[in-house]
C-alpha cells in the first residue's frame, strides 16, 4: 500500500506555495493526499531562473494523470507578481552576479524578506479563497542556512497571520525535518516510481535556470549549490534504496 492510500482526508482546501522545484512539488502530492480540494501560488518575483516558472503547469498537468482523486481535488492555479522583490534586492537569484558566501556568512542567494513576504501574499490569496491551510517546503535540516526557512521563522509567521488576518491559519512544512534524500523517499513514498520519476524528470532546482542539462537526478547546470545539493541527496537515496 501507497503512503498515499493510507491518508485520511481532510474536507479543507489547502493553499501550496508551489515553484516548480523538487521541494515544492513533493509538498503538492503530499497536500492531494491529505485534503479534499488543493489550489496551488507561485510567485513571479524576477528570479534568474524564472524557468521554473514554465515547468509548473506540466507538473500540475502530470500529477493529476497520476491518480484520478488527485485530478479531482487539484483546483486553480494563481501566479502573483512581485516585481517590487527583485528591484530592492541585490542578491544572485535577482541579479547576474557570483553565487558565494557573503560577510554575513549566508549565500549570496538568499533574498531578505522573501518567504516572508510569500506566506503574507498566500495568506491573503487564502483568506479570500476559504482555506486556513498553507503547504510550503522549507527545510531546516537541508539547507543552505537561510534564516526564513527556519521552523522557529515558520511558526512565528503561522501567529502573525492568525492575529493580523483574525482568522486560524496553519502552516505546513512537510519536509521541514528531512534531507533532500529523504524528500526523494518520500515521493516514492507517496506516489510510487511514477511520483518519483516526475520529480526528477519534470521539476527544476537549478539557481541559473539551466535546462539543457539532463543528469541521472534532474536538469540542472550541476554546479550551483542548488545542483550539488539535488545530486548529494539523489546519490544517497539510491545508496539506501
Amino acid at each position: 500500500m501507497l503512503y498515499a492510500d493510507a491518508m485520511t482526508v481532510s474536507p479543507d482546501t489547502a493553499l501550496v506555495l508551489f515553484s516548480g522545484g523538487q521541494d515544492s512539488t513533493v509538498c503538492l502530492a503530499w497536500a492531494l493526499t491529505r485534503f479534499a480540494r488543493v489550489e496551488t501560488v507561485g510567485f513571479d518575483y524576477g528570479q534568474r531562473h524564472a524557468v521554473e516558472l514554465a515547468v509548473r503547469p506540466r507538473i500540475r498537468e502530470r500529477l493529476a494523470a497520476l491518480r484520478p482523486e488527485w485530478a479531482s481535488r487539484l483546483g486553480d492555479d494563481h501566479v502573483v507578481k512581485l516585481d517590487a522583490l527583485a528591484a530592492i534586492s541585490e542578491t544572485a537569484l535577482t541579479r547576474d552576479m557570483q553565487i558565494e558566501i557573503a560577510e554575513n556568512g549566508l549565500p549570496t542567494t538568499f533574498v531578505p524578506g522573501r518567504n516572508l513576504i510569500f506566506f503574507t501574499f498566500a495568506g491573503a490569496l487564502a483568506y479570500r479563497r476559504g482555506s486556513k491551510h498553507l503547504v510550503a517546503g522549507m527545510c531546516e535540516t537541508d539547507y543552505s542556512g537561510y534564516p526564513d526557512c527556519r521552523d522557529d521563522t515558520v511558526k512565528a509567521v503561522q501567529v502573525v497571520l492568525t492575529l493580523g488576518l483574525d482568522r486560524r491559519f496553519v502552516l505546513h512544512t512537510p519536509l521541514m525535518w528531512i534531507d533532500k534524500a529523504g524528500t526523494f523517499a518520500l515521493a516514492r513514498e507517496i506516489g510510487g516510481d511514477a511520483l518519483l520519476d516526475l520529480t526528477v524528470e519534470e521539476t527544476h532546482s537549478c539557481y541559473l535556470g539551466d535546462r539543457a542539462r539532463r543528469h541521472g537526478w534532474g536538469h540542472g547546470c550541476g554546479d550551483c549549490p542548488a545542483c550539488k545539493l539535488r545530486a548529494a541527496g539523489f546519490a544517497k537515496f539510491k545508496a539506501g534504496s
